[in-house]
């Protein structure tokens, strides 16, 4: 049984250097599919690509985790998406930014049933013209089977079976000099909080105007906070922290909040998700939830 979706309509869709482990690849996003990390990462990327593309000028995506592509949902099944793109799909009104994402997600199902989530590759793939270019790096072999099956005869996305970190050294920059770049490991070992930082900073060496959109999640205790601190210290460039906590610090174990870093934001995304992110805390979260939204540092510095 399947969740019908207020609102759908048939639209067309998509049918390292820095450390030395081998990755453990444990990780399979299919299982928190849909969640409200999900749905805060997608809400962001939806928001910064639209008003990326609002530019003429073509544009280069890279994704380092790009993950399967796509994952079936079985709402009301228990699972994560429940609380997340389930319950928002929902809501009768939502703000700009969210209704964007929405919209998205309504495209990838368009019989107007909620049977499978689109992960990030085919919601910026959606929304990149013609004269645009992706790049998607995923390393779980199933994963980057089914991701390259899903873009295997579209000639404007590549796909690698690849460390996406060690991409940022390898594919940047990139020949259109405009460019969006998500950074979303699992964060299943403490060598990738010490591995990103590492990672970005090389990137921005390279590319230094280019839209970095950095996934870190939010845990009790806050495994993210010394690679934050880290971020806080050497990054240079106009960052934008975005924050939603399901409920006040230590309410529950586990992820109850996620954040994203966005190292120069484009024009006009802060203003977008200052009405977004404290909305999603309050359809998403409970009591003592909230939505954040900051400058990591500052877009302009005072003289």
């Amino acid at each position: 049984m399947h969740a019908t979706i207020p609102g759908s309509r048939p639209l067309p869709c998509f049918d390292n250097p820095f450390w030395a482990p081998t990755p453990m690849l444990s990780y399979r996003h299919a299982f928190h599919a849909g969640n409200f990390a999900d749905v805060l990462k997608h809400v962001v990327l939806v928001a910064a690509l639209g008003a990326m593309t609002r530019k003429p000028k073509p544009m280069f995506y890279l994704e380092t985790h790009a993950g399967a592509g796509r994952y079936p949902l079985t709402p009301g099944g228990g699972g994560e998406a429940d609380e997340g793109i389930v319950r928002l799909l929902t809501v009768s009104s939502a703000p700009a930014a969210v209704r964007a994402y929405l919209d998205a997600v309504r495209a990838s199902n368009p019989r107007g049933q909620l049977r499978r989530y689109p992960g990030s590759p085919l919601l910026a793939r959606a929304l990149l013209r013609a004269d645009d270019r992706a790049q998607l790096h995923e390393l779980h072999p199933r994963d980057h089977g089914a991701l390259a099956a899903l873009f295997k005869t579209d000639r404007q996305t590549q796909v690698h079976a690849s460390d996406g970190l060690a991409a940022l050294k390898s594919a940047l920059p990139p020949r259109e000099r405009r460019g969006l770049i998500l950074i979303d490991p699992p964060y299943e070992r403490a060598e990738e909080y010490r591995a990103v930082p590492a990672a970005l900073t090389e990137g921005l060496r390279r590319f230094a105007t280019g839209v970095y959109l950095l996934w870190y999640p939010r845990l009790s205790p806050d495994t993210a906070a010394p690679m934050l601190k880290t971020l806080t210290a050497t990054l240079s460039r106009p960052t934008l922290r975005l924050e939603l906590a399901l409920g006040p610090p230590g309410d529950r174990p586990g992820m109850d909040g996620c954040g994203m870093l966005v190292v120069n934001p484009p024009y006009g995304l802060a203003e977008a998700l200052q009405e977004a992110l404290p909305w999603l805390a309050e359809v998403l979260g409970r009591p003592g939830g909230k939505g954040r939204v900051d400058w990591l540092i500052a877009e302009h510095t005072p003289e």
